[in-house]
C-alpha cells in the first residue's frame, strides 16, 4: 500500500515519542486522522472544542516534561485553538499544533475556511509556523518544528493543505535545494560560570534575611531549594505556578504571594534584604522588595526573563536543580537563626487565620475558602489538582496545603477561564493511577467546562484509578471579577454582566454516568470529599457558595480601601459583604463561636 504524506507524519510522530494527540476530526485534517488509524500506536483524545485540546496539550507538557500535541481541521478549527496554545506560549510548555488547511489549489481564492493560517499562528508560534507545500518538505517541518518546541519551550504549528495528506510520500532527493533532517533531541546542561555563580554566592552570603520566591521552573529543584534555603537560613515564597515546588508543612515555606497570596509571604518580601528568585515570572512588582531595598539574585532558563520583574544584582541564565547545585557549596551557613524563627512565627500564625476564616459561616450558602480547607485535611500526598481562574483560585492559592509528591497547576500567565477540567483531563490520561482533582468556578463550567465532563464520561473507564474530582463552586457570580469592580474600580457589583444562570450541576453530571454530590452545608463538605476520594466513578461536587465573602488580599492600600468603602454603599449585596467581610477580618483575632457567629 503507498504510504501517504499523512501516513508517514503519524510514523515521524511515533518516531519522536509521541504517543497521545488532543483534538478533534474535520474535512481539513481527514487524511491525518485516516493515518493515525491505520497506524493505531498513537492515542487519541477527543476532545468537545479545539481550545480544550489545546488547553490539554499544554497540561500535558505540564504534568510530564514532554512534548504536547493537539490537532484541528482548517478554517474555524485551527482558530478555535488559540486560546489553549496561548496559554503553552505564555507558561513556556513545548506544544505542537497540527492544523488542517484547504487544498493548495484553491489557496488565494477566497475558498470555503480558508483562512491566512501561517498569518494567525504567528504570533502564538513565532519561532516555528510553516506550511507544507510538497512531500518532501514534511520530514524537516516536522523535524524542525518538534525540535524547537521542546528547545526553545514555545509553540510550534504545522499547517497541511488537505489534498498534500493524501498525496504519496517520497523521502527528499538527495539533490541541491532539499534537506534531509533527523530524529532526536537532548537538553543540554545549562550551568552558568562559576565567576558569575561566585558573584551570585557573595550577594547571597552578605544577606542577613534572605527570601526566595520560587517559580515552576523550580518544580524539579525541589531538593536543591530547600538545601539552599537552609544554607541561607532564608524564608521562600511560591509564585502561583510553583505552588507544588514546596511543600506547606516546612515552617519557613510562606504559601504563595500576589493578590492571592499570604500575609507571610507578604511581610517576607517587605523585610527582606537579599531576594533570590528561582524559575518565576511572576508580574506584579508591587508585592517585591521596593526597589533599593533588597539586593537580587535571579536564576531563570529563559535569557529574556532575567532581571524583568526586578533589577537584579546577579542574573544567572541557567537551569534551577543545576545552578543550585552548583551554587550550594559556595554559599555559608546562616550564622543567625531569628529570622527564620520570624518566619516560621508568621506562617504558624497565618494557618491558624485561615482556618479560623474557613470555620466562620457564610451569610448566604456555604463559606467557599472551608471547601479547600476540607479538602487540604484530607487530600492523598499522590494527587493532581488543577484550578480555573477566578475567586476558585483564590481558595487554591491559600488554603490547598501542598505535599510533596503533589502535582498542582493553573493557567498562568493567561490567566484563562476554562482551563481547569481540560487540564484535569489530560493529568489524568498522563497519569491514570493518580486521583485528579479540579477547582472550578460556575463562570468557566458554563463558558466551556461543562461540556467536557461528556469527555470524562467517554474516557473515565480506562483510567487505573477512577478518582477524578470536578469540585464546582457554584455562587451565581462572575466573582473574582465583582470584587475587582468594587475594590479596583469603585463599583458597586454590574448584575447584568456579573449574574450568571444558577444551573444544577452535580445533576448533569448524574445524568451522564459520573457521581454528583451537592452540598449547602458547611458540615457536610468534609464527608462530601470524603464520598468522592472513595468513590467508584468521577464526581462531581456542587458547592452552593456565597459570592460575598471577601478573598481579603494579603494588604490593601488606601486607594482600595476607598474604593472598596465606595462601592459597598451603592451594592446590591451591601449587607451580606458587610457581614461576611467582618466576620473575615475579624476570624484571625477570635476564635469562631458556634455556628461561626
Amino acid at each position: 500500500m503507498t504510504t501517504t504524506v499523512a501516513d508517514f507524519l503519524v510514523e515521524r510522530l511515533h518516531a519522536w515519542g509521541i504517543r497521545r494527540i488532543f483534538g478533534y476530526p474535520g474535512d481539513g485534517i481527514n487524511g491525518v486522522f485516516g493515518a493515525l488509524a491505520r497506524a493505531g500506536n498513537i492515542e487519541f483524545v477527543q476532545a468537545r472544542h479545539e481550545e480544550m485540546a489545546a488547553f490539554m496539550a499544554s497540561a500535558h507538557a505540564k504534568f510530564t516534561g514532554e512534548l504536547g500535541v493537539c490537532i484541528a481541521t482548517s478554517g474555524p478549527g485551527a482558530a478555535h485553538l488559540l486560546t489553549g496554545l496561548y496559554d503553552a506560549r505564555l507558561d513556556h510548555q513545548p506544544v505542537l499544533a497540527i492544523v488542517g488547511q484547504q487544498a493548495r489549489s484553491a489557496l488565494g481564492g477566497h475558498y470555503q475556511q480558508e483562512l491566512d493560517l501561517v498569518s494567525m499562528f504567528k504570533d502564538v508560534a513565532g519561532s516555528f509556523v510553516e506550511q507544507a507545500s510538497v512531500p518532501a518538505q514534511v520530514r524537516h517541518l516536522v523535524d524542525r518544528g518538534i525540535r524547537t518546541a521542546l528547545g526553545e519551550r514555545r509553540v510550534a504549528a504545522l499547517i497541511l493543505p488537505n489534498d498534500l495528506q493524501d498525496e504519496a510520500y517520497a523521502p527528499p532527493a538527495r539533490k541541491h535545494g532539499t534537506l534531509h533532517s533527523g530524529v532526536g533531541f537532548l537538553p543540554s546542561r545549562l550551568i552558568p560560570y562559576q565567576d558569575d555563580l561566585q558573584h551570585a554566592a557573595d550577594v547571597l552570603n552578605a544577606g542577613k534575611k534572605v527570601a526566595l520566591l520560587v517559580g515552576a521552573g523550580a518544580l524539579d529543584a525541589m531538593d536543591e531549594v530547600i538545601a539552599v534555603a537552609g544554607r541561607l537560613g532564608a524564608g521562600a515564597a511560591k509564585a502561583l505556578l510553583g505552588k507544588a515546588a514546596l511543600p506547606d508543612d516546612l515552617p519557613w515555606v510562606t504559601g504563595s504571594i500576589g493578590l492571592l497570596g499570604t500575609e507571610p509571604s507578604d511581610r517576607l518580601m517587605a523585610e527582606c534584604d537579599t531576594l533570590l528568585m528561582i524559575g518565576s515570572g511572576f508580574p506584579y512588582a508591587e508585592f517585591l522588595p521596593k526597589e533599593g531595598a533588597a539586593r537580587g539574585v535571579q536564576i531563570d532558563i529563559k535569557p529574556d526573563m532575567l532581571g524583568l520583574r526586578y533589577p537584579m544584582e546577579v542574573n544567572l541564565l541557567g537551569d534551577a536543580g543545576e545552578t543550585l547545585r552548583a551554587l550550594l557549596p559556595l554559599l555559608r551557613p546562616a550564622q543567625d537563626e531569628q529570622w527564620r524563627k520570624q518566619i516560621a512565627g508568621w506562617t504558624s500564625a497565618w494557618w491558624k487565620t485561615l482556618d479560623a476564616r474557613a470555620k466562620m459561616s457564610a451569610v448566604d450558602g456555604t463559606n467557599p475558602q472551608r471547601s479547600v480547607s476540607e479538602l487540604s485535611s484530607r487530600i492523598p500526598a499522590d494527587a493532581i489538582v488543577t484550578s480555573d481562574s477566578g475567586s476558585c483560585a483564590n481558595w487554591y492559592a491559600r488554603d490547598l496545603k501542598v505535599q510533596r509528591g503533589m502535582m498542582c497547576s493553573l493557567s498562568g500567565g493567561l490567566a484563562s477561564m476554562g482551563a481547569a477540567v481540560p487540564y484535569a483531563i489530560a493529568a489524568k490520561f498522563a497519569h491514570p493511577d493518580r486521583p485528579v482533582i479540579a477547582l472550578v468556578g460556575d463562570g468557566a463550567m458554563q463558558m466551556n467546562n461543562m461540556a467536557e465532563l461528556i469527555t470524562v464520561a467517554k474516557y473515565w473507564r480506562q483510567w487505573s484509578d477512577a478518582r477524578w474530582i470536578c469540585m464546582v463552586l457554584n455562587n451565581s457570580d462572575l466573582n473574582q471579577v465583582t470584587w475587582e469592580q468594587r475594590v479596583m474600580e469603585g463599583d458597586p457589583k454590574f448584575e447584568a454582566s456579573q449574574t450568571i444562570p444558577s444551573v444544577p450541576y452535580h445533576r448533569f453530571a448524574e445524568m451522564i454516568g459520573l457521581r454528583g454530590v451537592y452540598v449547602d452545608d458547611d458540615e457536610a463538605l468534609g464527608n462530601a470529599w470524603d464520598i468522592a476520594l472513595q468513590s467508584d466513578r468521577p464526581t462531581v461536587i456542587e458547592v452552593k457558595a456565597d459570592p460575598d465573602v471577601p478573598p481579603l488580599p494579603p494588604h490593601l492600600t488606601l486607594a482600595q480601601v476607598k474604593a472598596f468603602a465606595q462601592s459597598v454603599l451603592r451594592d446590591p449585596d451591601r449587607t451580606n459583604i458587610l457581614r461576611n467581610t467582618a466576620r473575615q477580618v475579624f476570624a484571625g483575632i477570635r476564635p469562631p463561636t458556634r455556628g461561626g457567629q
